[in-house]
């Protein structure tokens, strides 16, 4: 089968691609949002390949997955016919949540397919066929040491997203333990929340090398208030990072007992990270909980056999 799909949301796809068939991503000149092309931070197969538009007319595509609402008419601009085409939101509404509708609630024939049952129960999808497929991860391996009394935050953009992200967390967070920030466009974040450079360091790094660095550092911390279920939590499961988050969103399904504390009482959740920055043994138990669980419910394989239905099913 070959599938088109924007190159979007790098760690997402990472995932999908690991699958059997060809994954065809379009690239333009100057590799805006409409043709990024080939992930250059992430690690993808061989059988990712680049594409211009000009060119996918003649590609023999079976199926587009679409990611946001302008790709519906820019697939049958480049592709010369309407496509079977399937919707995948990323995303938790924003606005009016208890009345957002989605983009795909109009697009007639265009299955939607969430990423947490959050958000399926979250957006309007009007009569839009909907179902759910759990994220899965690329298994990184075991690599937590936690040799580092630090705790580890993973956020894009995190002056900019602010409560969203919850920036304006991060200081209760680096009073119970130095932070080490990674994600794009951090730099000047300590600065920006009144930190001292030693208690809130930046770090932007490829995703290769960031693994290794989260799973140096004692616990990850999860601040999040509004997004969808953060990869990076997943991520941090599989290494077998504790994990101390607030109860928003899909947080609660993911992280089960034993594998973390989970709670919007800031003052439990610093005094999880201070505990688990003290106790190396606590932290390594926990870890392996968070880890045993990540593996149980967000394996790669199960997600991989998820779409593999569901592609199967609307090109039939």
């Amino acid at each position: 089968m070959r599938i088109l799909i924007w190159h979007v949301h790098g760690s997402w796809t990472t995932a999908f691609v690991q699958g059997p068939h060809t994954y065809v991503v379009p690239v333009i000149p100057d590799r805006g949002p409409d043709g990024l092309g080939r992930a250059r931070t992430f690690d993808w197969p061989d059988n990712v390949i680049e594409l211009p538009p000009e060119r996918l007319r003649d590609a023999d595509i079976d199926v587009v997955i679409l990611q946001r609402p302008h790709e519906y008419a820019l697939a049958e601009q480049w592709l010369g016919r309407r496509p079977t085409m399937v919707y995948l939101e990323h995303n938790a509404p924003d606005g009016d949540v208890p009345t957002t509708r989605h983009p795909a609630a109009d697009l007639p024939g265009v299955p939607l397919v969430h990423v947490t049952h959050f958000n399926r129960l979250m957006w309007d999808a009007g009569s839009a066929e909907t179902t759910v497929i759990e994220h899965g991860i690329v298994d990184p391996g075991p690599l937590w040491t936690g040799e580092m009394p630090h705790a580890a935050v993973v956020v894009n953009e995190p002056k900019r997203r602010g409560r969203t992200t919850g920036t304006d967390l991060l200081p209760a967070f680096a009073d119970a333990a130095p932070l080490d920030v990674f994600g794009m466009r951090t730099e000047g974040l300590a600065d920006h929340l009144g930190l001292p450079a030693g208690r809130c360091r930046s770090h932007e790094l490829a995703q290769r090398d960031l693994h290794s660095a989260m799973a140096r550092r004692r616990v990850y911390v999860h601040p999040v208030r509004w997004t969808s279920l953060g990869l990076s939590l997943l991520e941090a499961m599989h290494l077998g990072m504790p994990v101390v988050a607030l109860a928003t969103t899909e947080v609660t399904e993911a992280v089960p007992t034993g594998a973390g504390v989970v709670s919007n009482r800031i003052d439990l959740l610093t005094d999880a990270v201070r505990d688990f920055v003290a106790d190396p043994l606590h932290a390594r138990l926990v870890g392996d909980g968070a880890r045993t669980a990540a593996l149980a419910r967000y394996g790669l394989s199960r997600f991989l056999d998820d779409w593999e239905r569901l592609l199967k099913e609307v090109t039939r």
